[in-house]
């Protein structure tokens, strides 16, 4: 591999890494580096390696809370319910429109959804209903107030981040918000419903990589992973340690500059 190569996938892994959690959308900024830069692809291989490495961030960070709501959750199927329990049902619950929507319509958003200018238009539009959601939610609920029509419209949210540009963390955080939670309780809640779904991406990509029989270059997944893995990890803890400080507003900002200076490229071309 040249020195290139090695430049790209350290910039990659980061760039997945630190924009997974924030509300930025990582899937708009891993499609950018190809459509204005022209970097070659890397490669389903890696894809599988940042998402594990995310995945893994996730875990270790709240690897408490999800060992006490695996544990809840499973004993109560025996009637033992807890709030953990009640948690953990609800995290299955607003976890199902995202795996049925990316059933049915993910490959119709592969094949239409990876414009610049689509990305430009999600990235404006979400952006701006962070910042509404943020000024105007009241704020004032916990996430042990969560109920079962707050957790499927949080759900619904998540499933429209299928849309390369919305955010998945973003999308989530904003309906809790409009819904009246905190923002640590949103964003909390956020990061938690991504385990199910960043593993079941995982799955579904390392399934169509074993399909395609295709060769992995195991040293340069591994140095994606492991990067992906520490700028992960190391951007939920800035990120919940700030996000009561600042706000949402730097986001929101970043992401109306970064969708009008898209519309301009789309434009230019």
């Amino acid at each position: 591999m040249t020195l290139s190569d090695w430049i790209h996938i350290v910039l990659l892994a980061l760039i997945q890494g630190i924009t997974e959690f924030l509300p930025i959308s990582s899937s708009a900024h891993l499609i950018l580096p190809s459509q204005l830069l022209g970097w070659p692809d890397q490669g389903l291989a890696f894809d599988v390696g940042v998402h594990v490495g995310t995945l893994v961030a996730v875990i270790a960070y709240f690897r408490q809370d999800l060992w006490r709501m695996t544990l809840s959750t499973l004993a109560s199927l025996g009637g033992n319910h807890s709030r953990d329990s009640k948690l953990g049902w609800l995290v299955v619950l607003a976890t199902l429109p995202a795996v049925v929507v990316g059933g049915l319509f993910g490959s119709l958003v592969d094949e239409y959804g990876r414009s610049i200018l689509v990305i430009a238009a999600t990235t404006l539009i979400f952006g701006a209903l962070l910042g509404v959601a943020d000024r105007r939610g009241a704020r004032d609920k916990t996430l042990a107030r969560l109920d079962m029509r707050q957790a499927g419209i949080i759900g619904l949210a998540q499933a429209v981040a299928l849309i390369p540009g919305t955010s998945r963390s973003g999308i989530t955080i904003t309906a809790a918000l409009m819904l009246g939670f905190e923002r640590q309780a949103a964003a909390r809640f956020s990061f938690l419903l991504s385990v199910p779904i960043i593993l079941a991406a995982g799955s579904l990509k390392t399934l169509e990589l074993v399909q395609a029989g295709a060769q992995a270059q195991w040293l340069s997944l591994g140095v994606g992973a492991l990067l992906a893995a520490l700028s992960a990890f190391a951007c939920i803890a800035l990120f919940l340690r700030w996000l009561d400080r600042i706000g949402m507003m730097p986001f929101v900002i970043y992401r109306l500059v970064l969708g009008l200076v898209l519309l301009g490229v789309w434009f230019a071309q």
